[in-house]
């Protein structure tokens, strides 16, 4: 049945859904029978194509760029590598129609040019369907790779994201809008238009030159961003079309949605012009008990033994390859000066004492072993249930804004979202919450979301004040 309004009397919010496409992390199952290649063009495709045919706004593809080492050794669930985002994303533009296609793009070891230009290439070749997800690294591991190494630190690993993203919004606005338009009937480019010259002076990029890559349908990219601190929600606000937030549960979510749109009026931006969007998993089952059993089972394949000690290590700073998993907490304390046992990957923890502290109050309160508690602990937000009760707690977040929609990350490749789209997103449909078709060409149409920002004030060429001090994570 169609609802028409919220319980408030509000007119009803549309759900905004994307799927997730799993990567090299502790989310995918790869003992399970069910589970194929996560590098075959073949599993890329089939997750696409049935996203697009349950309607959904968008396909996103994170990025790794170096598998995960611990003591000289690759992570036991980092089985194999990934292959480059953007040519698999390309590769979608041709067999999907409308699905936008969002990629992670690292803003700490690439070029302004090259990136904007990449991303207005896809943009134009898709139609304009194309995101950019914004990340810095977050350690001198991965900087091993390229030139730059690990020499930027916490701080100025953020002003140079920011500061590419200033100089990327210079470069797509060089070029006039309408400036290029498709001739349907030859699906050729006509009325080439021209550039203005870009000459961009900061701290990280000094470049002058043209842009050759004509304006695309949406100006700009839709650009996602997933930070978290004070200054990472400013920088949402000021910036970021849409918020890949960490925040699943309901509470914590209206708390984090009310914070981050109070925002926006300081930048003369209205509520629809963002979007928050948890990223989230699914579990059906036929009854809710069948359903709380299906959960247990993944997380336990999620987190075995050993990536449990591995967590584990990476707070304590020790080698604790001698504690059972199925047992109690180790008895030593973190051993604060150590980061080899991480081989160079810096804390999220700081200080470690006292969240050892908390945990090991926890685990003795609840009986948990070393496993229980990192699966507790790593656990993102989830929905579990049947197909009408998680039908009924997503429309409950986005109709009472705890979010505007979520993206959902199988636990499996590429058919972790079949019943998601076979059996919760009719239900979505019945009740008037979610789109039974597109209506719109662009991933914008489909976000509600205007034209872009334009680049901040730099038409002399230099880098707005504001780059160096906004955080993109």
């Amino acid at each position: 049945m169609t609802l028409a309004s919220r319980p408030d009397g509000r007119p009803r919010k549309q759900i905004h859904l994307g799927a997730h496409f799993p990567g090299v992390n502790n989310t995918t199952v790869w003992t399970d029978p069910r589970s194929l290649s996560q590098i075959d063009f073949s599993s890329f495709e089939y997750l696409a194509r049935r996203a697009e045919a349950a309607k959904f706004d968008f396909f996103f593809l994170a990025e790794g760029l170096r598998l995960r080492e611990h003591k000289g050794r690759i992570h036991d669930l980092d089985v194999v590598g990934r292959p480059d985002t953007l040519p698999v994303l390309a590769a979608l533009a041709a067999v999907t129609d409308r699905l936008g296609l969002a990629g992670t793009l690292n803003t700490t070891f690439n070029e302004p040019y090259e990136v904007a230009r990449q991303f207005a290439t896809l943009d134009l070749l898709s139609g304009g369907r194309a995101a950019w997800n914004l990340v810095t690294s977050s350690d001198a591991f991965t900087g091993e790779n390229f030139r730059r190494g690990g020499f930027l630190d916490h701080a100025h690993r953020y002003e140079r994201a920011a500061e590419l993203v200033a100089a990327s919004r210079e470069l797509w606005d060089s070029w006039e809008d309408g400036a290029v338009v498709a001739d349907t009937a030859t699906g050729t480019f006509v009325r080439p238009g021209s550039a203005r010259p870009f000459d961009f002076r900061g701290e990280h990029f000094d470049i002058a030159g043209e842009f050759t890559t004509p304006r695309s349908p949406q100006g700009h990219p839709v650009l996602f961003q997933a930070g978290d601190s004070d200054e990472g929600r400013e920088f949402a606000a000021a910036t970021a079309d849409v918020v890949f937030s960490a925040h699943g549960s309901f509470d914590d979510g209206r708390a984090f949605y009310a914070d981050v749109k109070g925002r926006l009026g300081a930048y003369g931006r209205t509520e629809e012009s963002l979007k928050i969007l948890p990223a989230t998993a699914v579990v059906l089952g036929a009854t809710e008990a069948d359903a709380q059993e299906k959960a247990r089972e993944i997380r336990l394949q999620q987190v075995s033994g050993p990536t449990a000690i591995a967590f584990l290590e990476q707070v304590w700073g020790r080698d604790l390859t001698a504690y059972d998993p199925e047992g109690p907490l180790p008895d030593v304390e973190p051993d604060t000066a150590n980061a080899d046992v991480t081989r160079g990957k810096v804390r999220h923890i700081k200080d470690p004492a006292p969240v050892v502290a908390a945990w090991r109050e926890k685990a003795a309160a609840r009986g948990w072993s070393i496993r229980d508690l990192v699966i507790e602990v790593t656990g993102r937000g989830q929905f579990v249930g049947t197909a009408a009760q998680v039908a009924d707690d997503l429309d409950r977040h986005v109709q009472e804004d705890a979010s505007d929609g979520f993206i959902l990350v199988p636990h499996l490749t590429p058919s972790g979202l079949d019943d998601v789209f076979d059996e919760v997103v009719p239900l979505l449909q019945e009740r008037g919450s979610f789109r039974t078709e597109y209506t719109g060409t662009t991933l914008r149409d489909h976000l509600g979301l205007g034209a872009p920002r334009p680049a901040q004030p730099a038409s002399s060429g230099t880098a707005s004040s504001d780059a160096g001090r906004v955080l993109v994570g």
